[in-house]
């Protein structure tokens, strides 16, 4: 099944195939499905119509959907009312209410595009991470000795005398 131009396995569990889609990751894919109401061992095939529509049109622009609504638990010392009675629910105020880390996610060529643009701002402020993509050498202080000795080898100038 493809979705947003990214083949989805049929065969695979809908977490897991997820994680086709450059940047997001197991824990991101579990809120995914979450947030659509996918059950976690259900497979790509089996998926219907509704939650195939769902989730494209969440990660297409997951900024324009709607907020996720917060159902707050019971107190430990909570009691029931008896039956009959009607349940009202209780006000959660605003600032209480986590937030939505999935409204800003960015998948696909939105995050290549950020990331290369990263790059170029760091590459042009000259910084040392910069520099370091510039002459395409690690930049997390991975030790580049041995690497180095092999294109020392490799590049050598035979000189005749």
């Amino acid at each position: 099944m493809h979705i947003l131009g990214v083949l989805l396995p049929e065969n695979q569990l809908v977490k897991h195939a997820l994680t086709h889609f450059y940047g997001i990751g197991q824990k991101t894919a579990l809120r995914l499905c979450a947030r659509v109401q996918i059950h976690d061992r259900c497979r790509v095939r089996h998926l219907n119509q509704s939650q195939v529509t769902a989730l494209t049109a969440f990660l297409s622009s997951p900024a324009n959907s709607p907020p996720v609504t917060v159902q707050p638990l019971a107190a430990p010392n909570h009691v029931p009312p008896p039956l009959g009675q009607p349940v009202s629910a209780p006000e959660v105020p605003a600032a209480a209410q986590p937030a939505d880390r999935l409204r800003e996610i960015k998948i696909e060529s939105d995050l290549r595009r950020q990331m290369r643009e990263n790059i170029a701002h760091q590459r042009m402020i000259g910084s040392y991470v910069g520099r370091r993509h510039a002459m395409h050498l690690p930049v997390r202080g991975q030790n580049t000795q041995s690497n180095a000795r092999t294109a020392r080898k490799l590049n050598r100038v035979e000189r005749y005398n």
